[in-house]
């Protein structure tokens, strides 16, 4: 009985190798995906990019876009040997049965959105609007010290 064969796309993350040795990071992620019975379609340095947030002590990656057909029991596989790899950082591997040969080998990095500009200047997201002088504002409650407690908190 012949093998179900899926369509597949995967955004590798590459460490600092990737930069550093983008035929050796291609030959790396082509060798995972052929190791779990994978055959490439289109295999592409995708861009190099700040990350939003530190992974694996990196600032910086490169990612390399994969399209390739394989059984539905490869995916698990790949994604075991990205996470036992020091090199590659994520994956994500996702179906791509809507695409043919010719959009995959269009797929070209989008340039990151911009960044939406804060307007309180305190990092926070909404734009409360002026706030009023300290002296118009309600007075906060004060905690009292020796308060009964209540539903059961302070109790020993």
């Amino acid at each position: 009985m012949a093998q179900v064969m899926n369509q597949y796309e995967a955004m590798f993350l590459m460490g600092p190798i990737g930069a550093a040795e983008p035929e050796q990071s291609l030959s790396m992620c082509r060798g995972i995906i052929e190791r779990h019975g994978g055959q490439i379609i289109v295999l592409k340095k995708w861009d190099e990019r700040k990350l939003a947030y530190e992974l694996g002590g990196q600032k910086r990656g490169t990612y390399i876009i994969a399209f390739f057909r394989a059984p539905g029991s490869a995916v698990a596989g790949i994604e075991r040997d990205v996470h036992l790899s020091e090199e590659i950082l994520r994956v994500m591997v996702l179906r791509a049965d809507h695409l043919n040969e010719q959009e995959m080998n269009a797929v070209e990095p989008q340039p990151p959105a911009p960044r939406e500009e804060r307007s309180d200047g305190m990092g926070g997201g909404m734009d409360r609007g002026p706030r009023p002088p300290m002296g118009d504002r309600p007075a906060r409650a004060r905690r009292e010290e020796n308060a009964p407690a209540e539903a059961g908190f302070g109790k020993d």
